[in-house]
């Protein structure tokens, strides 16, 4: 063979030998939201770390991709190389289900402020409720600002102190965290058209008042309910729900106005929403830090029929959760004005006619010696966020007829 020639075949083979061991997923893939995070506050400053996260997707399919935000930093960052797969225990990772992400064939992303970056696909076998490990690392002053996150994870964060671990099967960091770095969105395809369902909301959505790495919130259950149901196999749930999230005004996290495309209805696949938010507005009414926050039922009420026209605008079905109780929760939540906001909120959200049909999270939660206050058996402690046993009872009050196809 001619020695040009060889040369040729040779640098062929060896590029085969360095590129992905896994082929592109096929064009007509369909993409669903299988996991969500929606971003909420900046946090502290990466510099040469790796951080694993751990996320237990709602749905099966063939191949991966995931999104990462900037929301939050303060200039661009540049994140990379990043990983995903199969958790074994802990921050290990099952030997061999590794996957290297790019973003335009490259393994590292930079990501201006404000923005976000979709990987490409790869392909990876991923099975309903399977958790995953993505792991990414920020490049020695490549993130200059704050990390874009959401605050309460509910689910550990693994760290390095330093250097590239993303490859790694036996994880090398010693340092822990309770929020989600960077990632916002899992996404998984498969062959079969699939949709998704986003539970949007506040802390309670969130889980706030459930154990930490459990899949107590409501939102998981509902994910399992589905998984349990054959005939429910290509529906999704992504969660964006953010502590102390509003309606109408931001707090923590932009107002549900402001955020409800981005969480919400641009999500791949979404179909249905379920609305659980209205408690921080009255909430925040309590204690109002400026006129604007002493909101009144009727305002809630006018927020969340603009989001309804919004969804209903895009083909989307949305649905409304009745605001739980919160007597005994104390200043600014309970008093007998604001639970009359609750209770006039939460009787135009079962009659009003404007949604596509009512999950009464009120009613599944409520003590029926005391309807202002929650079960003590679903109360968390701090008589407003409920425990497992209380999401658990949430997520039966969401009718799985909703999502038949």
């Amino acid at each position: 063979m001619h020695r040009h020639l060889l040369q040729f075949f040779l640098a062929g083979a060896l590029c085969a030998l360095l590129a992905p061991a896994v082929a592109a997923p096929a064009k007509d893939a369909h993409w669903v939201a299988a996991w969500s995070a929606s971003m909420d506050s900046p946090g502290p400053r990466l510099s040469d770390q790796t951080v694993r996260q751990i996320a237990r997707v709602s749905i099966g399919g063939s191949a991966v991709r995931v999104r990462l935000s900037n929301l939050y930093g303060d200039g661009p960052v540049t994140l990379g190389p990043v990983h995903v797969a199969v958790r074994a225990e802990g921050s290990s990772t099952v030997a061999g289900s590794d996957r290297e992400l790019r973003f335009g064939g490259k393994s590292t992303v930079t990501i201006a402020k404000g923005g976000s970056a979709l990987s490409d696909a790869v392909t990876m076998e991923v099975k309903p409720l399977q958790e995953l490990a993505v792991s990414l690392h920020v490049p020695a002053g490549a993130a200059p600002g704050p990390s874009t996150l959401h605050n309460a994870g509910l689910a550990t964060a693994y760290l390095t102190e330093h250097g590239d671990a993303t490859a790694a099967t036996s994880y090398p960091g010693t340092e822990v965290h309770g929020s989600r770095f960077f990632l916002s969105d899992i996404q998984v395809a498969g062959p079969a058209e699939r949709h998704a369902v986003v539970a949007f909301g506040d802390s309670i959505t969130d889980g706030v008042g459930g154990q930490q790495n459990t899949y107590e919130r409501w939102p998981d259950q509902l994910a399992a309910r589905l998984r349990a149901d054959p005939a429910l196999a290509t529906v999704a749930v992504a969660n964006a729900g953010i502590g102390g999230n509003r309606v109408l005004n931001d707090n923590f996290g932009p107002s549900a106005q402001k955020r409800f495309d981005r969480d919400a209805l641009d999500q791949p696949g979404v179909r249905w929403i379920v609305l659980l938010e209205g408690i921080n507005d009255i909430g925040g009414s309590g204690q109002p830090a400026t006129p604007k926050d002493d909101v009144t039922a009727e305002q809630i009420i006018e927020g969340m029929k603009a989001l309804i026209a919004r969804a209903h605008a895009r083909g989307v079905k949305i649905y409304g959760a009745t605001l739980t109780p919160f007597g005994g929760a104390g200043w600014p939540y309970h008093s007998s004005r604001n639970e009359q906001k609750r209770q006039a909120v939460n009787a135009w959200i079962r009659s009003g006619g404007a949604f596509d049909g009512v999950a009464d999270f009120d009613q599944a939660t409520q003590d029926p010696a005391h309807p202002d206050r929650m079960l003590p058996a679903y109360d968390s402690g701090d008589h407003l966020h409920p425990n497992g046993a209380g999401f658990e009872a949430m997520a039966k009050a969401v009718d799985l007829k909703w999502f038949a196809h």
